[in-house]
Order: C-alpha cells, then sequence, then structure tokens
C-alpha cells in the first residue's frame, strides 16, 4: 500500500541521519533611539530662537535685579551718575522698601476715610457718612492673585505723602504740601463719584479726610499690652474745586 505523501514527508524527517530543519536566524535589530524632548526636540532654526529669547529674559531679569539693588543701596557713583535712570525703572511698580525689618517695623494699621458735603438735585445739602476707602482697598485686593498697582499703592502712597509734607497740627509744609493735599483731594473725589451712591447723585462741594490708627494685636502668647481703639487724624473741611465738582475727576 503506497504512504500518503504527508506520512512520507513525516517518515523521511524521522529518518536517522536526517538534518534538522534550518531555521533561518533572527535579524539583528537595532535599539530605537529615545525620543527627544524639550529643546532638542525642535528643528535647529527654532533651538536658536528660543536659545536668543531665554538670553534676553536673563539678561532683562538681571538688568532688573540690578536696579533694585541700585536703588535700595546707599548713595555712590552710580546712582549719583543714574539715579535718574534707576528711579524711572523702579517707580512706582517696583518699589522697594525696609518698613518691614529694622529699625521701625510697621506696627499699626492705617485706614483713610472721607466723608463729603454735596449738594442734591432739589438744592438742599447733605453731608455723607465715613466712607473707609482702605477698606474698599483691601477687599479689592483679598484673595486676589494679580491685583491692580492702584488698588495697592494708590492711596497708601497719596497719604505717606500728605503726612511727610505736613506738621502734626496738619499744616502743609511748602509747596509739596499744598500739592500733597490737592492729589489726596483728587483721589478721595474720584473715589466717592465711583462708590458712593450720594456722591453719586448730587455734586460734591467739600471734603474731609481723617486717617485711622489701629496698634496692631501682640500674639497670644505675648504679655504685652496695647490699646485696640483706633486714634483718629482729621483734616479741616477742603473745597473741592469747580471742574472736580463737575466731575473732572470721575
Amino acid at each position: 500500500m503506497a504512504a500518503l505523501p504527508s506520512q512520507a514527508r513525516q517518515g523521511a524527517d524521522s529518518a536517522p541521519g536526517a538534518s534538522a530543519p534550518r531555521v533561518a536566524p533572527a535579524e539583528a535589530t537595532a535599539p530605537h533611539p529615545a525620543p527627544r524632548t524639550g529643546v532638542a526636540a525642535l528643528s535647529p532654526r527654532y533651538q536658536v530662537a528660543a536659545a536668543l529669547a531665554l538670553a534676553v529674559v536673563g539678561v532683562a531679569a538681571c538688568v532688573h535685579l540690578l536696579m533694585v539693588f541700585l536703588s535700595l543701596a546707599p548713595a555712590n557713583t552710580v546712582t549719583k551718575q543714574h539715579g535718574r535712570a534707576v528711579e524711572q525703572w523702579v517707580y512706582p511698580e517696583f518699589e522697594q522698601n525696609w518698613k518691614l525689618f529694622a529699625p521701625n517695623p510697621l506696627q499699626q494699621n492705617i485706614a483713610v476715610q472721607v466723608r463729603a458735603e454735596v449738594r442734591m438735585k432739589d438744592g438742599t445739602l447733605r453731608t455723607t457718612g465715613w466712607t473707609d476707602l482702605s477698606a474698599q482697598d483691601g477687599a479689592a485686593i483679598d484673595g486676589n492673585l494679580v491685583p491692580s498697582h492702584t488698588q495697592q499703592n494708590e492711596l497708601r502712597r497719596a497719604w505717606d505723602f500728605f503726612v511727610a509734607t505736613h506738621t502734626a497740627d496738619n499744616r502743609p509744609v511748602g509747596m509739596r504740601g499744598s500739592l500733597s493735599e490737592q492729589y489726596v483731594s483728587r483721589i478721595v473725589v474720584m473715589r466717592l463719584y465711583r462708590t458712593d451712591p450720594i456722591s453719586r447723585d448730587g455734586v460734591i462741594r467739600r471734603v474731609q479726610v481723617r486717617a485711622s490708627t489701629t496698634n496692631v494685636q501682640p500674639p497670644a502668647w505675648s504679655r504685652e499690652r496695647v490699646s485696640d481703639k483706633p486714634v483718629y487724624r482729621v483734616m479741616p473741611w477742603w473745597t473741592v474745586t469747580a471742574d472736580e465738582a463737575a466731575g473732572g475727576v470721575r
């Protein structure tokens, strides 16, 4: 009986002395290089652009740090020759000071408040209650990741300017004293026209500004005791100019 072809092949394969079937060796495969990331993944043209951008940022950061350092450093040859350029770079956005540190750290909260005498549409005069402008700025800054420079510094710097150019009995010292009064007056009138309902419905004739100073209370574990009652510094009534009364600073 003739063997089937498949059986014949099986017999030939299992016959003594038959060589094992050849298996083609696996081709050697080179490992794939790791993918490039970051700047290295960019084309050469973009790598050059990125390097230039980083260089510009680095130079700008160094110049900024140098300008801030010069604005805080004692008077020296550089600041005497280029003080104007340093001030123009730093002030007002990047101003720094040492008030947080020695010799006299701030230990008081100062709030600027204002009230106004308003002529209403029917001709009557009304006096508003005290508006705490500092509290308004504090509420706008609290929880705000990017508060504006105006909210942080406009009113505070204006009041610092006023205090520095007035005596303890509120008399102006020189032309800068009168200028500081005008500056504070314009700020408070503008703010009242924006936020006070009575002022918006009439025309502000006069304003009165006061500063409320309250001591920062010491921690609970301290034996120090300070008064928690506010102390007021009250200005006389200031007459609002015609331009401001007409809403020129709204």
